[in-house]
């Protein structure tokens, strides 16, 4: 009797055995074999399932219920519940993840611009009459000159989108 009220209330609940698993803290397989009438769940799980099914005990140990319709409305509500809390953990995830992006661009870009101050422009005093070295200087220069210009505004956004992304 049990088996087969436990397995009709859940189904018009419109759970699946492993959704009423979960909210037991079972596997699957144990809601099975309660269905199934292979084992029958001791006192303290009976008052559990009760609680998840939103059924007294009493109507689970008792006559044949009959099936009815799923509330079609309810179950609807309560998957979109469970995918916008998953949407919800998704963005905040991504929030997290790019807020330590931005703490370890400025980070890397402090590096970066403290190596340049220590290096002091080491090409100014190099000998530019071989090519190779004439190449490498001005590629260093280069690299120095768009740095210097660049790093203001990427500091600047940097820290806006740390503010930004900062949980509150």
């Amino acid at each position: 009797m049990l088996n087969e009220n436990m397995k009709t209330i859940r189904k018009s609940k419109g759970l699946s055995q492993q959704e009423l698993a979960v909210k037991l803290n079972v596997v699957r397989q144990t809601v099975s074999k309660w269905e199934q009438g292979l084992s029958v769940p001791d006192s303290d799980m009976l008052i559990s399932i009760s609680k998840a099914l939103e059924t007294p005990v009493s109507t689970l140990l008792g006559e044949h219920v009959i099936e009815s319709k799923v509330d079609d409305l309810k179950a609807i509500s309560a998957k979109l519940e469970v995918i916008n809390l998953q949407l919800a953990q998704r963005k905040t995830t991504r929030k997290r993840i790019l807020h330590w992006f931005l703490i370890s661009l400025c980070l890397v870009t402090a590096a970066i611009f403290a190596i340049l101050l220590a290096l002091e422009s080491p090409y100014l005093g190099w000998d530019y009459s071989n090519p190779e070295t004439a190449v490498l200087g001005v590629a260093f220069h280069s690299f120095e000159w768009l740095f210097v210009r660049l790093v203001p505004v990427i500091l600047i956004s940097a820290v806006v989108g740390i503010f930004l992304t900062h949980r509150t």
